[in-house]
């Protein structure tokens, strides 16, 4: 299942978590992500206007892998799903969510730390799930300690990942990309000048590519 998402997501290498307080900002951002070489958005349903911001990006830039994140409920799935998102991502575990997600044919990434959700997840064929908060949880190290049972299985860790350890977790085989919000935050285009987010887009894509060639 979701076999050609998975392959997409290891050449991505890197997953921006995206939070947009105004749909206006989502095709600038959405331009500036793609010009430093970062095809992907995780746009967050911490904002209400996160569906739009979807759409918006998709639209603009149908090449990106554009999908949803933050997502909690079956309600939050079937808005993503429908402004045009291409994959799913929770926090944590939720059934519902990962069904509804499987039913629509959306690749989805729940969040897993423990072995137990770690089965959950393997239960409905996943092969890959989000590790989130990664730092809180032990990062690296907790990692390696569940993909020792878990055979096969990948993470996608979130949450602590930075430019400065981003080589350190891609060089991790059972690591198929990390999600993070340095190159993304928004006091970087507050002002509506979205070239730091390029510089920074461009300076992960490089490590990217030196550590997987």
């Amino acid at each position: 299942m979701y076999e050609e998402f998975y392959e997409k997501l290891e050449q991505l290498g890197v997953v921006p978590v995206v939070v947009l307080e105004r749909v206006e900002d989502a095709v600038p951002l959405a331009d500036a992500l793609h010009r430093g070489g970062m095809d992907s958005a995780e746009v967050t349903f911490r904002t209400s206007c996160a569906a739009e911001c979807i759409k918006a990006m998709s639209e603009a830039h149908p090449e990106m892998c554009v999908g949803a994140g933050t997502v909690l409920n079956v309600e939050q799935v079937e808005a993503a799903a429908a402004a045009g998102a291409k994959f799913i991502v929770s926090p944590g575990y939720n059934e519902d969510v990962v069904c509804r997600s499987i039913e629509l044919g959306l690749p989805v990434l729940p969040g897993t730390v423990t072995p137990t959700e770690v089965t959950s997840a393997i239960n409905h064929s996943l092969k890959v799930t989000k590790f989130f908060p990664a730092a809180q949880y032990g990062g690296l190290s907790t990692i390696k300690a569940l993909c020792a049972p878990f055979v096969g299985h990948r993470f996608m860790p979130t949450g602590g990942i930075s430019a400065a350890n981003l080589e350190e977790y891609l060089s991790y085989p059972k690591i198929i990309a990390c999600g993070g919000s340095w190159m993304v935050k928004p006091s970087l285009f507050e002002g509506g000048n979205f070239s730091k987010v390029t510089e920074l887009a461009a300076e992960a894509m490089a490590v990217v590519r030196k550590v997987r060639g």
